[in-house]
């Protein structure tokens, strides 16, 4: 209507989602403020898998100021590096407000939409709280119990992170909701809120006696309007009118009656809801030696996972193997439901006629409270000669269905016991000839890794190797005339020398150091004092040069 505002809204399934772009809105349209942007994710893990979902979303607040159709233009984001667009929207303005008064309101005020508060109110436990509801107070063990989390509330939710608890005594599935969450309006206590079911679950008490579900903490995050800055002049400064306030919300707890399941009859299944049983066969001509397959398929509602596989008591010379089973349940809001289905595959052995038995399926009805038990039509099987050769002869197949097999006829193979290798001479030497290789490998291996680790060792072993590739550069400077770099060369092969040898640090390299250390290793004086007068000589060689070319000769040699 005209006069009216009302909000557009644009949505992201993500929170990296860039600035707006809105295309040239109407005259007709007034912006009155936006965009403000709100983000919402959640994160769960239920039975060790865990799913999250996020948003990002970009509200406007519009004004219709005269009648007629409009055409809102197409927006775009930019979402990790890819820019996206959305579809053009058409709105219809007809008739007037008579509320408006002629001036334009900042938010909605509309049933359908919360109030926006000032930055400041008290947000009170009746206006954002979390409902936790089951749909059965007491049950029997593995019946199902659907868990529902609903939020209602009377501000601007945006924002709402819960993480679910460990269900002590349950095993629990997630009931599949849409990631994007949509309000409606719901009645509770005489007011109107806008309500969402935030989370579901699917619990199959695994024991008696009263289960508790624990209460949780929700993060949420409300906006409300800071009334000290004017929301235009926000806009178009590129601030922000609206401040966020977190909110702790506490989904109290409950508790469940669960009920012992009445003494269990033979053959019980496991399976706690309602069920039923079929069976068929892949093939009406059966042969000897070629396999078959049995399914048989468990459809109904109820814990359709826990239940045992169903028995098939195959004739006693068929060769039968492990079934090979598909999951074909889904999870609803009523509860686990679908089929399980078991292929058995067995090879008929000899030709004939046979029975493959009814197959039972024993359960405890939810509904009457009993058990019950479903049964499939047995199986008439005639079994024809196949191409192959049957592994018994006419007599056997009379012994088909007793449980001694005849005697196996002809030779048998003996071993002499002396021709067998283990325990053997040949075998001890062998065995400690290993043994004592492993032992030498493990020697060298220790040797080389504490060899690695002797940092003092590696240097002492580098000192002379780099001592005399400095030495040959200085052998090259000298053939070129080149004096200071000759004595710089001859000075870091005897100080480098020492500096490895020794493993001295840069502290302890010095004249004096160097002097001692050789005399205490029990170096022969008169080469201590050469090795020293040689660093002398160079020191003042290299600050104090001398005319007498001859010296990097006498030096060097």
């Amino acid at each position: 209507m005209t006069g009216e505002n009302f909000r557009l809204s644009y949505v992201i399934n993500t929170q990296d989602a860039g600035e707006i772009r809105m295309g040239n809105i109407p005259d007709a349209l007034e912006v009155i403020t936006g965009p403000y942007c709100s983000s919402q994710s959640s994160y769960q893990v239920v039975n060790g898998h865990a799913s999250s979902s996020s948003s990002t979303t970009f509200t406007y607040i519009l004004c219709a100021t005269r009648n007629g159709t409009y055409k809102i233009p197409s927006a775009s984001v930019v979402v990790n590096g890819h820019r996206y667009t959305s579809q053009p929207h058409m709105i219809k303005v007809s008739g007037k407000n008579t509320s408006a008064n002629g001036a334009p309101h900042m938010h909605d005020n509309s049933n359908d939409q919360p109030h926006m508060r000032p930055a400041g109110s008290v947000i009170k436990g009746s206006d954002l709280f979390i409902k936790v509801s089951a749909n059965k107070n007491t049950v029997y063990e593995q019946e199902p119990v659907v868990l529902t989390y609903k939020v209602y509330t009377l501000v601007d939710l945006t924002e709402l992170k819960g993480d679910m608890p460990d269900l002590t005594g349950f095993h629990t599935l997630e009931v599949p909701l849409p990631q994007q969450k949509s309000f409606h309006l719901e009645n509770h206590n005489g007011k109107a809120y806008r309500c969402v079911t935030w989370s579901q679950y699917i619990m199959y008490p695994q024991m008696h006696g009263a289960l508790k579900v624990p209460s949780i903490v929700f993060k949420g995050s409300v906006v409300q309007q800071n009334r000290n800055v004017d929301p235009v002049e926000a806009f178009f400064n590129g601030g922000s009118a609206y401040v966020e306030v977190k909110r702790d919300i506490v989904a109290p707890g409950l508790t469940l009656n669960v009920l012992p399941l009445p003494a269990k009859p033979a053959g019980f299944s496991g399976g706690v809801g309602t069920f039923n049983v079929s069976a068929q066969l892949n093939k009406k001509d059966i042969r000897t030696n070629d396999p078959f397959t049995l399914r048989v398929v468990i459809s109904g509602r109820g814990n359709m996972k826990l239940i045992k596989q169903p028995v098939v008591n195959f004739p006693k010379d068929f060769d039968k193997y492990d079934p090979k089973i598909t999951d074909k349940t889904k999870i609803t809001g009523n509860g686990l439901e679908g089929n399980m289905i078991y292929d058995f595959i067995a090879v008929p052995r000899n030709k004939g006629k046979y029975t493959i038995p009814a197959i039972e399926f024993t359960y405890f009805d939810t509904q009457t409270h009993t058990y019950k038990t479903a049964k499939t039509q047995p199986f008439e099987i005639t079994v024809g000669q196949g191409n192959g050769s049957s592994s018994v002869n006419d007599f056997e197949s009379d012994l088909k269905n007793k449980d001694i097999n005849p005697l196996m006829e002809g030779n048998a193979e003996i071993q002499d016991m002396n021709t067998i290798f283990f325990d053997s001479a040949t075998y001890w030497v062998v065995f400690c000839f290993i043994i004592l290789i492993a032992l030498i490998v493990m020697y060298a291996l220790r040797k080389y890794i504490s060899l690695g680790n002797d940092v003092e060792r590696r240097k002492n072993k580098r000192a002379n190797r780099v001592a005399l590739k400095r030495l040959r550069q200085a052998n090259e400077s000298m053939l070129h005339g080149k004096k200071e770099t000759f004595y710089e060369d001859v000075l870091k092969a005897l100080w480098g020398y020492a500096e490895e040898k020794f493993n001295l640090s840069a502290n302890d390299l010095n004249r004096s150091s160097v002097e001692g250390i050789l005399l205490q290793k029990g170096v022969d004086e008169t080469l201590t004092d050469k090795f020293i007068g040689i660093i002398d000589v160079c020191e003042m060689e290299r600050y104090s040069p001398s005319a007498a070319s001859e010296n990097m000769n006498e030096i060097f040699e």
